[in-house]
């Protein structure tokens, strides 16, 4: 089965290129370094020719309000019309787990509106919404460093590893389109101040680690659990521990 995997070059894009390959599969990554801009619309139909479904891990190379949501609406949208023209028959998105409470935040906003134009279109879909990926916890600790200190707050948080998040959303790619949302997590629940203080020492980090109840997530005032799954989410194997154990991912 031919799947084109929208941000195949990036970071989960990668990992399912590669595993879609191992199980059989004709998986192609289109990004603009493969000629494929899903902004502009270059490549896309060549791309998208003969494709059994198209999945979506693409991401907007800037945070900024306008940005992100122009990067979100376009690129969805000329997606979706190019996949109807090419017969594609299942449209999968990565979004995150807790979305439509993170609205205070551009990104979020522009998310939820990506996922708005999935369920409005006539493309058979499933969106998998994922929470925080390992990979990026020393990003959400710069992101909260004030000087020498790191503010969060101590809502709960769980984080899971990318390889987890490229095996869940293949395995929904090559199921049935569900036509709605799945979410999928880490199998350990934290909380993020906790998480984090322990993530600074593994990583032999200096900075401390303050609990913060004003802290912000990357803009946002997160409530308790905005950032974890609700019940019946699919959870990841990796844990935090084992993960970081690697002393290659330290650097």
């Amino acid at each position: 089965m031919k799947i084109v995997v929208i941000g195949g070059t990036g970071l989960i894009g990668s990992k399912l290129v590669t595993k879609l390959g191992e199980h059989g599969h004709d998986a192609v990554a289109a990004s603009p370094n493969t000629g494929v801009n899903t902004l502009t619309g270059e490549g896309l139909a060549e791309a998208l020719e003969g494709a059994s479904v198209v999945i979506d891990v693409s991401n907007s190379p800037s945070w900024e309000d306008a940005a992100v949501m122009e990067f979100f609406d376009t690129s969805t949208r000329n997606l979706l019309a190019a996949e109807e023209a090419a017969g594609v028959g299942h449209h999968v998105a990565l979004s995150v787990v807790g979305t439509e409470l993170l609205l205070e935040s551009g990104y979020f906003r522009a998310k939820l509106a990506q996922e708005k134009l999935i369920e409005s279109s006539p493309m058979p879909y499933s969106i998998v919404r994922a929470t925080q990926f390992f990979e990026f916890v020393p990003a959400i600790a710069d992101a909260a460093t004030d000087g020498t200190t790191v503010r969060l707050a101590h809502v709960l948080f769980q984080p899971m590893a990318g390889d987890d998040v490229a095996q869940a959303v293949g395995r929904t790619a090559v199921g049935t389109p569900v036509n709605g949302r799945v979410e999928v997590a880490g199998p350990d629940r934290y909380r993020m101040d906790e998480f984090f203080r322990k993530a600074l020492a593994a990583h032999n980090d200096p900075r401390e680690l303050v609990t913060d109840p004003k802290a912000v997530y990357f803009g946002v005032s997160p409530s308790e659990s905005a950032l974890v799954p609700g019940d019946g989410a699919t959870l990841g194997e990796t844990h935090y521990a084992d993960w970081i154990g690697d002393s290659s991912r330290k650097h």
